[in-house]
């Protein structure tokens, strides 16, 4: 059995920088034509030339004859002004806007403070039909990990979209029925993005005999109710969720230390990791649209030409990419696929 779908995008990367960009930028363009790419570098990407400067890295540590197109983002703080998001929108240096609540993930201390410090770029973004993109979490040390993201909901993303109720949003990563049913109720210009991760791992998986850190990312995997939740929503056909890996590696060193990084690197086998999802939901006639149509027309860009296939035979997922500390686990190590992508 094939499964053919026209080519996909993925709307939440993360590829590092340096030799580490080398490294996870051809698992990403070997599946996908289109990437957002998140701008929390070290130093964050704040400014249009920094976006276009990183554009033509990853340009160059692509492989001989891909046609990947990386998306730009700009990285938000305190101090971004409206004409700096204005400028480097309408010249093509990025496409949206990341909200990064400050301390929420990975290099996000530079992140928005207090969301009233961005609401005059927030006013100009919606002017201009720009799309924010968020972690919705709260980084309020009194509140529960597992009850950031309903938090964030209640106390930013509802009185945000309250005063700019045309704003283009993009809730990333969502991990709980509380993102599902707020993108549900929300008007046209409010969607989510999906990773492999939270529709097959429950907060489970960080505890399974053992602490578990390749299963440690940021959102953390929640409550099974919570994944069924996203799991629904994902597989339904709802125009409003599409694909977003939110692939973010880290060497060895990082992820198994006293205070391991965040993040879960799903690259090298995304497309088969949502094909078994689907799959096991009895709908895959319905991942197309996930992960090539529902993205494009949120964000008014063309449809990509071209397909690719999947076929219907096991993938072994390796336990470790490279050696040594900046070794790379990725995720669903050494367990088998139901789907091989054949390109």
């Amino acid at each position: 059995m094939q499964l053919t779908i026209r080519r996909p995008d993925d709307w939440h990367l993360h590829l590092r920088d340096g030799a580490m960009l080398e490294r996870v930028a051809p698992y990403t363009a070997r599946q996908f034509k289109r990437a957002i790419i998140m701008p929390n570098l070290s130093p964050p990407v704040t400014t249009a030339q920094a976006a276009r400067d990183y554009k033509s890295r990853i340009m160059a540590a692509l492989p001989e004859g891909s046609d990947f197109e990386p998306l730009m983002t700009a990285y938000l703080t305190d101090e971004t002004l409206p004409e700096q998001i204005a400028t480097g929108h309408a010249d093509g240096s990025w496409v949206a806007a990341k909200l990064y609540p400050a301390g929420a993930t990975t290099n996000s201390a530079l992140g928005v403070t207090d969301i009233a410090n961005i609401r005059a770029v927030l006013a100009e973004m919606e002017k201009i039909g720009m799309v924010l993109c968020v972690h919705g979490e709260v980084t309020d040390p009194a509140i529960d990990v597992f009850d950031r993201e309903a938090v964030f909901i209640d106390k930013v993303l509802i009185p945000t979209l309250a005063d700019f109720p045309g704003l283009k949003v993009v809730f990333e990563h969502i991990t709980t029925k509380d993102g599902v049913d707020f993108v549900m109720a929300a008007g046209e210009n409010v969607a989510a993005t999906v990773t492999p991760q939270h529709l097959m791992l429950n907060r489970n998986a960080l505890f399974e005999s053992g602490l578990r850190p390749h299963a440690y990312c940021l959102p953390v995997v929640k409550r099974e109710e919570h994944r069924l939740a996203v799991r629904e929503a994902a597989t339904s056909g709802n125009p409003k969720f599409f694909l977003g890996t939110d692939s973010a590696p880290h060497p060895m060193s990082g992820k198994v230390s006293d205070c391991g990084c965040a993040g879960i690197f799903n690259a090298p086998y995304a497309l088969e990791a949502y094909a078994q999802v689907f799959e096991e939901e009895g709908v895959l006639d319905r991942l197309e649209g996930f992960a090539s149509e529902h993205g494009p027309a949120f964000y008014d860009l063309p449809l990509n030409e071209g397909t690719v296939t999947l076929s219907r035979a096991p993938t072994l997922v390796e336990d470790v990419i490279g050696e040594g500390a900046d070794a790379l686990t990725p995720f669903l190590a050494g367990q088998t696929l139901g789907w091989h992508f054949t390109e």
